[in-house]
């Protein structure tokens, strides 16, 4: 499986992104599908999940200002990212798991993953 990630880029302080994940996968719809990130000098972190039936996932930093979302017919995840701060800026990376997926904020849980995307939030 290969994951390819996009969208991220320079945005101002309260603003909007989304970021999409393509992925290369036969049963894509099966996987589980997460966003980690991660700054300069920190650990990889969880950020949001969806499994293969729609039920999503956030980190409590995110929750109500970030919406994960799947488009199964075109392999495809995406995360809407809206009232960005300063403690957003990351690399952010998309990945995949199996449906079996048990701790949903564990990179270990995690097969595969994208390159990642740089989202930078200036003030």
């Amino acid at each position: 499986v290969q994951l390819q990630a996009s969208g991220g880029g320079l945005v101002l302080a309260g603003g909007s992104l989304r970021l999409s994940c393509a992925a290369s996968a036969r049963a894509f719809s099966d996987y589980v599908m997460g966003w980690f990130r991660q700054a300069p000098g920190q650990e990889r972190e969880f950020v949001a999940a969806i499994r293969r039936s729609g039920r999503s996932y956030y980190a409590a930093s995110v929750k109500g200002r970030f919406t994960i979302s799947r488009d199964n017919t075109k392999n495809t995840v995406y995360l809407q990212m809206n009232s960005l701060n300063f403690e957003d800026t990351a690399v952010y990376y998309c990945a995949a798991g199996p449906w079996t997926v048990g701790i949903i904020n564990s990179p270990a849980q995690y097969t595969y993953w994208g390159q990642g995307t740089l989202v930078t939030v200036s003030s």
